[in-house]
């Protein structure tokens, strides 16, 4: 049975390692293309955009794929979007991956912000010290509060925008541990962390060493984003597949 997996997460790297060898599947992985060097996958694998809701109905059916597993990020919301609506078209069955959120825990310091521009406002006019563990993207907007010195973790390098005038780059992929973190912070200087919601293991050591140091964390919450038949891991995810797989054989 040909399987797409919606990827870019470190669940959808571990249910392609599931998938890579089991003779039930055919699976291909797909990824948006926002990193330059991505990790290596044990999937053949796919880079860019599919064109739309329209171009991911036509390669749905050109490839024949008889299901989707989006394990998209948390915060890619329109892809999730798009997913629903071409699977739906498509009459394509749709499992998505949901990592469950952060939640506080005794002696956290959270300001909870709605979105990024709400991140910003949070930051206060008084010139502060700020750890952006949010990704490439969004670093622009923090140009519009240009008294804080940032300190910004990226995978890639941002090229061609206009940033905060005190801002360093630090450029490094997780998994991080609690140890290098708290060093980070407090080697930093660190007054606030201004992070996403993602949930998971692999970022989450930012939100202890914020705790044990007194750090107050901006988080910003997760946009709504749409899915298909709910899975929590990627086991759960190949069980669901191997479902799909026997209601199609009649099983």
């Amino acid at each position: 049975m040909r399987i797409l997996i919606l990827g870019g997460t470190t669940e959808a790297s571990a249910l392609a390692r599931l998938l890579a060898n089991d003779a039930r599947f055919e699976a291909t992985l797909s990824l948006a293309g926002r990193t330059e060097r991505p990790a290596p996958q044990p999937l053949p694998t796919r880079i860019g955009g599919f064109g739309g809701i329209d171009g991911l109905v036509r390669h749905l059916r050109d490839e024949k794929i008889a299901a989707v597993v989006d394990a998209t990020h948390p915060y890619a919301d329109q892809m999730s979007k798009h997913a629903v609506a071409a699977c739906d078209e498509a009459a394509v069955p749709l499992a998505s991956l949901v990592r469950a959120p952060w939640t506080r825990q005794t002696g956290d310091e959270w300001h909870d912000a709605i979105d990024m521009a709400a991140a910003v406002e949070a930051l206060g006019p008084e010139p502060r010290r700020v750890l952006l563990a949010i990704g490439r993207q969004e670093l622009p907007l923090f140009a519009g509060a240009p008294q804080h010195r940032y300190l910004a973790r990226v995978i890639d390098a941002p090229a061609g925008v206009a940033l905060p005038p005190q801002l360093t780059l630090l450029q490094a992929r997780g998994p991080f541990d609690l140890a290098a973190e708290t060093d980070l912070l407090r080697d930093h200087r660190i007054d606030l962390v201004v992070s996403k919601n993602a949930g998971g293991d692999a970022t989450y050591a930012k939100i202890a060493a914020a705790r044990a140091l007194g750090v107050t964390v901006v988080m910003i919450a997760r946009p709504d984003k749409p899915a298909g038949h709910v899975t929590a891991t990627p086991e759960e995810a190949v069980a669901w597949l191997d479902h799909v797989r026997r209601s199609l054989r009649g099983v």
